[in-house]
């Protein structure tokens, strides 16, 4: 051989394995085996749209049994001009355990901001998982910045011990970052998921066991179930958490992105420890829980505050983060001029009897109740419009005490939160009993509830039938309640919006209907939803607004009315309201604004300039004239 010939000869013997690699990855690839682990796909309901990848948490558990599934919230795959495109990132908490639909911080957020901003667009995407930590968090920032986000909201740090890949957890592979993230990448390939789950199918095989899918998901995932405070496995969870949230504040900062990172809650005193080491007052949960309780008891509220805190970081089972966890955060602040900290601590602290967090806004160790997610939200809506990114100038804002009277959670969801949380405290590492049965007929509302915990029903379908009975109670209230709570979860139906608006108007909430109707119009042009629109803004003495829905109406009018003569009509209104808003004590104007309102049996309309006229001549004959016809309609 010629030393050419030599150099190529050890040239395709060192390729070839990589290129036999290749060629399986190939084979595996063409006959679909394993999974596209990126972030977003295709939504296979609506073409346009993109949806949060059902199997990118795989990559992310070495037991892909474990593997959790989040939320189904399609956007637009090309961004439209003027909409705010928020993503959120975080774990249970942050998609809303125990109220997985609407109870979510990112659904009152939601509803929050459309009501604030009707004419505005929002896209708010949630893309938490249960039982993950920062590794999946900055796995899924990593692919953000392709898809324009306008804010990246994150709430994340209580699973970095325990959730998937965390140090202490059954799914830890290596305790440096840079390893992990190095096999992370590799999972992509459909070669290492085969491998992985050889590996998993022969250990099984091995052992002669299968997981427990009857456990909870908190017990299958802690592996190591003591780790001391200030000990080494306990000083790689903080490493870990720091590492992988300043490369993300670094990555989506570098791209301009705005990040709003928010401290963390937890349950002080109203939880005792999980899990507490014997000995002194310096390394026992439970006893410095105890001297908390003496010192709370006696009035003695700092020293109460101090001792539960220290109770919290003593404890061995780490399900709650430390207090050094907030410490990284707050660095982060100090670092990044586009990363601002959300400070929902204090809002927490405020709502918490001397300061000290509690069964007031939590659940149990660290999920709010659905106060408690109402306040999560008010202190990211409230960062936002520090930063800004919702200026509010000019617009009619909805109060924090709106929000918490007008969000529409119903019973069932209320109810199912509930049961949820009954069943995690039966389990370990509560082991709570369950509370005795009460002996009486269950409502339709906990019959619902009863059976989506028991995933007899979907959350749609329990939606549904709970309208339904509401309608046939003629509850219209709560018939609008559950239809809100639907278009919350599927925004992009126009025939959600398009009933809420119908239930609105039923029940006189105008300015409501107007909000929805538009919706639906923009979502799918019909006849019905601009007829719907136009009688509303005239209800309103909106003619000017009423009347390109109205024109839009006669050129497709699918009914037996001529919409001419209404046509002509509101083109006069309009004309006659420019020459009255120069002269508004002029009452023959008024009451050619009433009688023209009459002729179409506007009563409400109507009404309002025979009240003008009347203040300023009681005794007027055509007002009153006009306002018994007003009268009757009514009646």
């Amino acid at each position: 051989m010629s030393s050419r010939q030599l150099w190529l000869f050890k040239g395709i013997a060192l390729l070839l394995p990589f290129l036999l690699l290749a060629l399986l990855e190939g084979v595996l690839r063409l006959f679909s085996y394993g999974h596209e682990l990126r972030l977003f796909v295709d939504d296979p309901q609506q073409s346009g749209f993109l949806v949060m990848n059902q199997h990118a948490s795989e990559k992310y558990f070495t037991e892909t049994d474990n593997a959790t599934i989040g939320n189904f919230e399609p956007f637009h795959k090309h961004k439209p001009d003027g909409t705010l495109r928020i993503f959120v990132l975080g774990e249970s908490t942050t998609i809303g355990y125990p109220y997985m639909h609407n109870g979510s911080f990112h659904r009152w957020l939601q509803y929050r901001l459309t009501h604030t901003f009707p004419d505005k667009e929002f896209e708010i995407i949630n893309l938490a998982l249960t039982a993950v930590n920062s590794y999946t968090v900055y796995g899924f920032a990593q692919e953000l910045a392709a898809y324009q986000p306008d804010a990246v909201l994150i709430y994340t740090g209580h699973n970095e011990y325990y959730g998937a890949l965390g140090v202490g957890s059954t799914s830890s592979i290596a305790r440096n970052p840079s390893l992990v993230r190095f096999v992370l990448k590799l999972r992509e390939f459909r070669l290492m998921q085969l491998i992985g789950h050889t590996l998993a199918g022969i250990q099984k095989a091995l052992s002669g066991q299968q997981p427990d899918l009857r456990e909870n998901l908190m017990k299958r995932m802690a592996a190591d179930q003591q780790i001391p405070y200030q000990s080494e496995v306990y000083q790689q969870g903080i490493e870990q958490y720091k590492t992988n949230l300043n490369d993300l504040c670094q990555l989506l900062s570098n791209q301009k992105i705005p990040v709003f990172i928010s401290n963390l809650v937890s349950n002080e005193k109203d939880l005792k420890p999980l899990i507490s080491a014997s000995g002194n007052l310096a390394n026992s949960a439970q006893q410095q829980y105890q001297l908390a309780g003496q010192a709370y008891k006696t009035g003695d509220f700092t020293t109460a505050k101090k001792a539960y805190v220290q109770a919290k970081e003593l404890d061995l089972l780490r399900f709650r983060a430390p207090e050094a966890m907030n410490q990284v955060i707050r660095e982060l602040a100090t670092r990044y001029p586009d990363v601002t900290i959300v400070d929902t601590k204090a809002y927490f602290e405020k709502q918490s009897a001397r300061g000290i967090l509690g069964k007031e806004t939590l659940l149990e160790h660290v999920h709010p109740n659905l106060f408690g997610y109402a306040l999560l939200s008010d202190a990211f809506y409230e960062a936002l419009k520090k930063r800004k990114l919702i200026p509010t100038e000019g617009s009619q804002e909805m109060s924090f005490a709106q929000l918490k009277q007008q969000m529409p959670i119903t019973a069932v969801d209320s109810l199912q939160g509930a049961y949820e949380m009954m069943i995690l405290k039966e389990g370990w590492p509560f082991n709570e009993p369950m509370p005795p049965e009460e002996n009486r007929p269950k409502t339709v509302e906990e019959q619902l509830a009863g059976a989506l915990v028991v995933k007899q029903l979907s959350w749609r379908d329990a939606m549904n039938q709970l309208a339904a009975y509401y309608v046939k109670v003629k509850n219209p209230l709560k018939t609008l309640q559950v239809t809100e709570a639907l278009s919350l979860e599927y925004p992009n139906d126009p025939n959600l919006y398009a009933q809420a608006g119908k239930l609105c108007a039923a029940l006189n909430q105008n300015e409501q209907a107007v909000l929805y109707l538009k919706k639906a119009f923009q979502l799918e042009n019909t006849f019905d939803k601009a007829q719907q629109l136009f009688i509303t803004f005239l209800k309103l003495d909106r003619p000017e607004e009423a009347l390109p829905y109205l024109r839009y109406a006669s050129a497709n009018n699918t009914s037996t009315f001529n919409l001419n003569e209404l046509q002509t009509f509101v083109e006069q209104l309009i004309e006659l309201k420019k020459q009255y808003a120069k002269d508004t004590n002029n009452v023959i104007l008024s009451n050619q604004l009433a009688a023209g309102y009459l002729k179409f049996a506007n009563a409400s309309a109507a009404a309002k300039y025979v009240k003008k006229t009347l203040q300023q001549d009681s005794h007027n004959a055509d007002a009153l004239q006009l306002n018994k016809q007003i009268q009757a309609l009514r009646k």
